[in-house]
């Protein structure tokens, strides 16, 4: 059984004393790893603060993108070596929000993503459609598309320890949720993609989460389906009791 995996992704909100008082008020209430992992994605700016007072903790901290070069002349960007460097586990890559805002292509996304491995970072690879794609019944194919890009030519080794979101683009942050089955038929399509890159023995490794208005409230509900491994969740996960409740939500039965 793959273990359930809910993140919080905070994108570019809260302070930094924000963030260490959240940080100080789920100290010693997360729950066991064994039960469900968890991590919180932060801006890059938060995240020394936040690795130091989680580091007895449960929780696990990640980065919410990084450059595909260790170094060199990239004014403003984030090493992915640094990132390990500072104790981050996972980076969230492919946000639709960086594809659209940013103009972030598959291709520099596979580059960002074999980055993150090469660095010893986990990464939380991002897919999904518009409302229209949705609506004309192109779903499946679009983030077939992308993660064929997204995922190439990375070991089976890699492979089986990434974890995939599928979000919906149409739910995020509008408060519309995908209903549980189109959850399951899209995070389904995701694992067919990685078995179709990397086998079956590979795809039943990945873990694939659901984004797009995940609460407290129905976040129990997506978990229940056999393809739904977890939720990368945002606005539900900047307030501390908020966060614990979507992670006793999310824990194993």
């Amino acid at each position: 059984m793959r273990l359930p995996f809910i993140a919080g992704n905070w994108k570019m909100n809260l302070t930094v004393k924000e963030a260490r008082e959240f940080a100080q008020a789920v100290a010693g209430k997360v729950p066991a790893a064994a039960s469900v992992e968890s991590a919180i994605c932060a801006p890059a700016t938060h995240l020394e603060a936040l690795v130091e007072l989680t580091k007895n903790s449960e929780l696990n901290i990640g980065a919410e993108n990084c450059h595909f070069e260790q170094s060199g002349a990239y004014t403003g960007e984030i090493s992915p070596y640094v990132l390990n460097d500072l104790g981050v586990k996972y980076v969230i890559l492919g946000h639709s929000e960086r594809r659209e805002y940013f103009g972030e292509t598959d291709e520099l996304i596979n580059k960002k993503t074999k980055a993150a491995f090469a660095n010893g970072l986990i990464p939380i690879v991002c897919c999904g459609e518009t409302l229209e794609q949705y609506e004309t019944g192109k779903a499946v194919d679009v983030i077939t598309g992308q993660l064929r890009k997204d995922l190439a030519d990375l070991t089976k080794e890699q492979a089986e320890k990434l974890v995939v979101a599928y979000e919906p683009i149409w739910a995020i942050g509008t408060g519309k949720s995908a209903t549980k089955e189109d959850a399951q038929k899209m995070c389904k399509s995701v694992r067919d993609v990685v078995a179709g890159l990397y086998g079956k023995e590979v795809a039943d490794k990945v873990r694939v989460q659901y984004g797009g208005s995940v609460k407290p409230e129905n976040v129990k509900e997506y978990l229940a389906c056999p393809d739904v491994d977890g939720a990368l969740v945002g606005g539900a996960s900047l307030k501390a009791d908020s966060f614990l409740a979507l992670l006793e939500g999310g824990k194993l039965a």
